[in-house]
């Protein structure tokens, strides 16, 4: 299979329903072949569960949502046993049984059901009434998120925040953009998905990936950059090492998809900001915020 045309082919179906997003759509399509989950973060109205849902579409997998709300239990979302009218227990699985998820504003849900994701996010597989069951493969999990000075949101813990591969920033479109946008949405009823790929396709991409090179030279450019996250007097706190494993699964993927058989210096440029902003923890009086620390690290580095 050729990755780039597979890429490509997903494109230009996305752009029939979608406008102004491409490195949104880019960086989506990075984590689903890097085998990694994604936040989206941005405002109400930008676009977030819908270009969630046209990746989706264009792909032929399983999809289901799960709309997060305060009340949400971990139960709703993984699963649960319940006592059928003959007194057998029966297994009741959740949404997360599929292969593509969309946990919709993940930070108006309850903490402790945010903590219940790490094993989803982190194992692919849940514990329902005692018994370990693995999730379908492909599993990859998008899930937005407000500002939160947006009412009714809460923080979610660092700890979930470092599952996920990325957080992909969603902003306003340009004016052209949303002038495309609401054209789009005139004719949308005459727009039909084509699944473009497979699930078994994705997965193929994902073997793709993980023969892609990665020179001496690039692992040192990582290792570095993490490492100025730890030591700029900005930061609280820096970032893990699972972004250096997240760098290299990302920078691999970005790689095949452009036609290339190695990783080089502008891949883990691109994917700065996607992959520390949410790792971060930035000191509240410096004033410079998480992706001003991260711009002036690129900077000492390039």
């Amino acid at each position: 299979m050729d990755a780039k045309t597979t890429y490509g082919n997903v494109i230009q179906e996305l752009e029939r329903h979608i406008s102004g997003n491409k490195d949104i759509l880019k960086l989506m399509f990075i984590a689903l072949v890097a085998d990694g989950h994604a936040l989206l973060e941005g405002v109400p109205g930008v676009a977030k569960t819908t270009m969630t849902k046209a990746l989706a579409s264009a792909i032929d997998a399983e999809f289901k949502r799960v709309q997060c709300t305060s009340d949400l239990d971990i139960s709703d979302i993984i699963g649960t046993t319940f006592m059928d009218e003959q007194r057998n227990v029966k297994l009741k699985k959740g949404p997360v049984f599929t292969n593509i998820l969309l946990a919709d504003e993940l930070n108006r849900a309850p903490v402790k059901t945010m903590s219940g994701f790490l094993e989803v996010l982190e194992e692919r597989r849940v514990t329902i009434g005692g018994e370990d069951l693995s999730l379908p493969k492909p599993f990859i999990a998008f899930a937005t998120q407000n500002p939160l000075t947006i009412e009714g949101t809460t923080p979610i813990p660092k700890v979930l925040a470092d599952r996920f591969l990325m957080r992909i920033s969603v902003g306003y479109p340009t004016e052209s953009g949303e002038e495309e946008m609401i054209r789009i949405k005139e004719r949308e009823e005459n727009i039909d998905f084509k699944k473009v790929i497979s699930k078994d396709e994705i997965l193929a991409l994902q073997q793709q990936a993980k023969s892609v090179k990665l020179p001496d030279d690039i692992v040192q450019f990582i290792t570095k950059m993490v490492e100025a996250t730890r030591e700029d007097i900005h930061v609280v706190m820096g970032g893990s090492p699972r972004s250096d494993i997240a760098f290299m699964n990302a920078g691999k993927a970005k790689a095949l998809i452009e036609g290339r058989n190695e990783v080089n210096k502008e891949d883990i440029l691109f994917l700065a900001k996607p992959i520390l902003s949410h790792r971060l923890v930035v000191r509240s009086t410096g004033g410079i915020g998480v992706n001003g620390v991260i711009d002036g690290i690129i900077a000492t580095l390039s």
